[in-house]
């Protein structure tokens, strides 16, 4: 994977022009006859290269419709030749994002296919621009895209632990880690149930990183992932379709560590907590079983009713552990629904909450900086479809229900932190179409939104 720092620079001399043309501007002379004899009309993402007297590269014009949107630049990298490369017609704010954007669209996956020796587009940062905290935020979703897309075999519990093991000495945090039976012992028996099917070398474990936590006059940020790194769907298998993708179901856990890093690096003033829990869904004869009745770590018994609903019964132990902190917010991340793609597709992960100045901070800041959530209800009507005869809870939610991501995100609400507020977004973390700058693969969702929230509402 190319380092998001080649992609964009400080200063470069020779930096030919990428021009923002809105659809239907005036172009001059010889540049009007080659975009006309060219087809270019200034349509969103219209991508033309005009040649100079010698032939070579001279400018581009990039087409920005009506109005332009600064994430369309996400396609430039992979499509400008090689080369520096500077902004044109567009300043300020929305300059800023589309350096962002640039540098977003040149993230490429490469650690099992060597490609052939290219060069490569770079862009020189737009005046005014924190080169450093945009490539923070670049590196971020390079790191949550990268972890998703290595497969399972190569990214287990421990390779999640060691990457987390890397984000906390990087930032002088602390970093716990329970594995295997010790799960028992330090009360996490939800994690561990879910992951003991698994080879002794890809052992559940428990993973929580502590940041700043001797600052009392800070607020507390909690941060939890789902670490599945790979799920079968356990006794109750998924089919062979179902299974392909299942490398991507540690997504929540990537997002979790990569935004907590981006926290540390900006030095927000808040004390952190990320925790994860890291498990493979496995089948074994030690499986857990449908009809099996789980204890959780906040004292609530669970039936399973479905194997392959999981996520939440590690998210249960670790959201419970969490709370044990007293956060004042708490954000959880997770691969958790098929359902959340049939309300909203691959590109919108809805949001929870019940607290609606929260909904409307992160909706916000997500319109703002271009990675969109949608606000779904935690509808109390559908509590009941959690009942059990014989536990207090059951995981996978009655057939009447229907609304599989709302139950889903109610079953989390009951394990959930009481002190401040919570959110859940129920990502993707995927592209299921490739298209320039959004390669088929991986994909860092809601990160840049929830961090320009927490920026917004902590650094004042």
């Amino acid at each position: 994977m190319s380092p998001q720092s080649e992609l964009l620079i400080a200063a470069a001399e020779t930096a030919r022009p990428v021009r923002i043309v809105k659809a239907g501007a005036a172009l001059e002379g010889r540049i009007a006859a080659w975009a006309e004899a060219n087809g270019f009309t200034g349509k969103a993402g219209q991508l033309l290269v005009v040649p100079g007297a010698d032939g070579a590269p001279e400018q581009a014009l990039f087409g920005a419709g009506e109005a332009f949107e600064p994430m369309t630049a996400r396609g430039l990298p992979t499509r400008l030749p090689a080369g520096d490369w500077r902004l044109e017609g567009v300043e300020g704010e929305a300059a800023h994002s589309a350096a962002l954007a640039f540098a977003l669209g040149g993230y490429l996956f490469d650690r099992y296919k060597a490609r052939p020796e290219r060069g490569r587009a770079r862009l020189v940062a737009p005046e005014g621009l924190d080169l450093t905290a945009t490539l923070n935020i670049a590196a971020a979703c390079a790191l949550t895209r990268e972890m998703v897309d290595t497969p399972a075999a190569d990214m287990g519990p421990l390779q999640l632990e060691t990457i987390a093991r890397e984000i906390a000495e990087g930032a002088g945090a602390s970093l716990t880690v329970t594995t295997g039976d010790a799960l028992l012992e330090e009360n996490y028996p939800a994690v561990h149930a879910v992951g003991r099917a698994a080879a002794p070398h890809r052992a559940p474990r428990v993973l929580e990183i502590g940041w700043n936590m001797d600052r009392a006059d800070l607020p507390l940020v909690a941060l939890v992932g789902k670490g599945v790194v790979f799920d079968t769907g356990g006794l109750d298998l998924k089919p062979a379709a179902g299974m392909r993708n299942m490398k991507k179901d540690m997504g929540g856990a990537a997002h979790a560590l990569a935004l907590g890093r981006l926290i540390m690096q900006a030095g927000l003033p808040v004390r952190l907590v990320a925790l994860v829990a890291a498990v493979e869904n496995a089948v074994s004869a030690d499986a857990f079983r449908p009809g099996d009745i789980l204890n959780s770590r906040k004292g609530l018994t669970i039936e399973i009713g479905n194997t392959d609903a999981e996520g939440r019964l590690i998210l249960a132990d670790v959201l419970t552990r969490a709370g044990e902190h007293e956060p004042d917010l708490t954000l959880d991340f997770a691969t958790l629904t098929g359902a959340a793609r049939i309300a909203l597709g691959p590109e919108l992960p809805p949001l929870y909450t019940d607290d609606e100045a929260l909904a409307e901070g992160v909706l916000n800041a997500g319109r703002s900086v271009g990675d969109p959530l949608w606000r779904m209800p935690l509808w109390a009507g559908y509590r009941a479809s959690l009942d059990s005869e014989i536990a207090d809870v059951r995981n996978d939610s009655a057939a009447w229900a229907q609304a599989g991501s709302v139950t889903a995100a109610l079953f989390l609400q009951k394990f959930a932190p009481t002190t401040g507020s919570w959110a859940h977004m129920d990502v993707f973390a995927w592209n299921p179409r490739a298209r320039p700058g959004w390669p088929e693969g991986g994909e860092a969702q809601a990160i840049r939104a929830c961090f320009r929230y927490l920026s917004d509402k902590f650094v004042k």
